[in-house]
């Protein structure tokens, strides 16, 4: 794997920045694109959707984390993916849907910047794998379970991104998410902001999970 670190006090500083600064587009996207099914895209810049502290918080913490974590050219395609993330997960957590208009993009751009920036074809390989494999199993899960199928667009995606870092990173970000999900429901039930009955935005969890299983590895 060809990479080169930044420095972690560096690299963090200087992606919360990044973060920061992009935090006025990535909460136009999230007002606009959160929105329930079947009713049409808000009208850029009507009122609604997250609060700009809540974005601008999310999205320096992420930007921290991927410029702390990351490696050149590593960098791009976590970064691309952390952008519409931050995005994704605001629309989720209040909607709870993930658009084809932004996780469609989000795969694209990945696949690109993944050919563009990894010269070995067997680490190519690997993220096609685990693109394939998370796409499996959130596919089968969104038929057989209440998980959704946004889910599982996002999910290849994530997978190819983890598999850049091997199996056991995969693997890590896929149980991190289920984890996340578990302790967020549980939280959400004792505080009773939540019923036995009601579904929950998995979205933010599977990123989340993604951007722990990036940190630790």
């Amino acid at each position: 794997m060809v990479g080169e670190s930044v420095g972690v006090p560096v690299g963090a500083v200087a992606g919360a920045a990044a973060g920061l600064l992009a935090a006025p587009l990535l909460r136009a996207a999230a007002a606009r694109y959160a929105v329930p099914h079947g009713e049409p895209w808000r009208a850029r810049g009507a009122p609604g959707g997250p609060g700009v502290l809540p974005v601008a918080l999310v999205a320096a913490g992420v930007g921290a984390v991927i410029g702390a974590a990351a490696r050149w050219p590593q960098l791009l395609p976590l970064a691309w993916v952390g952008l519409f993330g931050v995005v994704l997960a605001f629309v989720d957590a209040a909607v709870h849907r993930l658009p084809d208009v932004l996780t469609l993009p989000l795969a694209l751009g990945t696949a690109v910047l993944l050919l563009l920036t990894e010269p070995q074809g067997a680490v190519l390989l690997r993220c096609l794998y685990a693109a394939a494999a998370l796409g499996a199993c959130y596919g089968a899960l969104a038929l057989l379970a209440p998980m959704g199928f946004g889910d599982a667009k996002l999910a290849p995606t994530l997978g190819a991104v983890l598999g850049w870092y091997g199996w056991s990173t995969v693997l890590a970000g896929f149980w991190y998410g289920f984890v996340l999900a578990a302790l967020w429901g549980g939280a959400q039930l004792l505080t009773r902001r939540m019923k036995g009955g009601d579904s929950l935005p998995f979205g933010p969890c599977m990123l989340l999970g993604a951007l722990l299983a990036v940190l630790a590895a």
